[in-house]
């Protein structure tokens, strides 16, 4: 199974869900990864700037607990996985996607790396600004039935829909 190009999306789902249990059992909170980025953000600050740890919501991220430390490991995780899931199903890198040649213009990769930075980093910005990523609200919010979590996926599809049809000139 392990070297198939790509899992059954139903097991996958299955197995990303069953993470929650270890998730609040062990740690006491659910996957997400959105403040893994403010915990290393809020440590090459503090680097930078050590006056930087009196601010709050900085501090608050770079404590040294496992709350906030077990994001970074699972963002560095699913790198990690996601690579030697490339090599061991010897999957090739696929050319550029003709969805970029046409929403840019063409396929430069100065070009597609700054809009997906920007577009990243515009996600990022929205992730804390709503309390939590598409993975934490997603996952872990959806599967505690939050209500805040239904509405904050109802708009991350609402808003991917109506940035693709712009991006693809549908509208």
């Amino acid at each position: 199974m392990l070297s198939q190009k790509a899992w059954s999306p139903y097991l996958a789902g299955v197995v990303i869900g069953l993470l929650q249990i270890p998730a609040f059992l062990l740690i006491e909170t659910a996957l997400g990864a959105s403040s893994s980025y403010v915990s290393i953000g809020g440590l090459i600050a503090s680097w930078l700037d050590p006056s930087a740890v009196k601010i709050d919501y900085i501090a608050k991220h770079i404590a040294a607990t496992g709350k906030n430390w077990w994001q970074v490991a699972l963002v560095i995780g699913v790198a990690i996985g996601a690579f030697l899931s490339m090599k061991m199903s010897g999957a090739k890198r696929a050319p550029i996607s003709p969805i970029w040649r046409r929403a840019l213009g063409n396929s430069s990769p100065a070009k597609r790396y700054a809009v997906a930075f920007a577009g990243g980093f515009l996600m990022l910005v929205g992730a804390r600004i709503a309390d939590g990523c598409t993975s934490g609200h997603g996952l872990s919010g959806m599967a505690q039935l939050a209500v805040g979590s239904t509405v904050a996926v109802a708009a991350m599809f609402a808003g991917g829909i109506a940035t693709a049809m712009l991006l693809l000139r549908r509208i």
